[in-house]
């Protein structure tokens, strides 16, 4: 990896775990909204950098997190969010590459794989409030996964994305030595 693609790895590894960590309240939980999700979109036209990037990112804000003593069950958060959370962020961002020439798709299909494989373990960690009486805990934390990656990466992460796609930002990455896939 040359040293441009290493610096925009670990500067948006860097930026993730940050984001992840300041919003915390949001960020975590059976309810959340994880803001720093936006930035899996940029894998489509930055590539393996951003795809590296969030995936580390993830895990250090997820490490971070538990270590600090911000959940209710560390030993539980330490085994399935900061392993299979990272895990969910590289099979979304790989969609995301690899789908790149239809992004529409690719987002709603990433967005769809956090919420699956994030609700799929989180209710196990989180206290999940009763709010619908008679479905079953996890299908609720899925479900609620799904709709804030929808937001954070089919809504605010696409139009990151096209702001980055324009033709003066595109310059000034080139420009930088990155290398481009849209």
């Amino acid at each position: 990896m040359r040293t441009q693609e290493s610096a925009l790895m670990v500067s948006v590894a860097s930026l993730y775990a940050a984001l992840t960590l300041a919003l915390a309240p949001v960020s975590f939980g059976p309810i959340q909204l994880r803001i720093s999700d936006c930035l899996i979109t940029l894998s489509a036209l930055l590539g393996p950098p951003v795809i590296i990037g969030v995936t580390v990112g993830c895990f250090i804000g997820n490490l971070l997190f538990y270590v600090s003593g911000g959940a209710f069950t560390m030993s539980l958060g330490l085994v399935f969010d900061v392993t299979l959370g990272p895990l969910a962020n590289l099979a979304a961002s790989l969609t995301l590459f690899k789908f790149r020439k239809r992004v529409k798709i690719a987002c709603l299909l990433a967005a769809l794989e956090i919420g699956v494989i994030v609700g799929s373990y989180l209710w196990l960690i989180f206290p999940t409030p009763e709010l619908t009486p008679g479905l079953p805990a996890w299908l609720y934390v899925m479900a609620s996964v799904s709709l804030s990656s929808l937001i954070s990466i089919a809504v605010l992460g696409y139009a990151i994305l096209t702001l980055f796609k324009r033709e003066a930002l595109r310059k000034l990455l080139k420009s930088w030595g990155l290398k481009l896939y849209l």
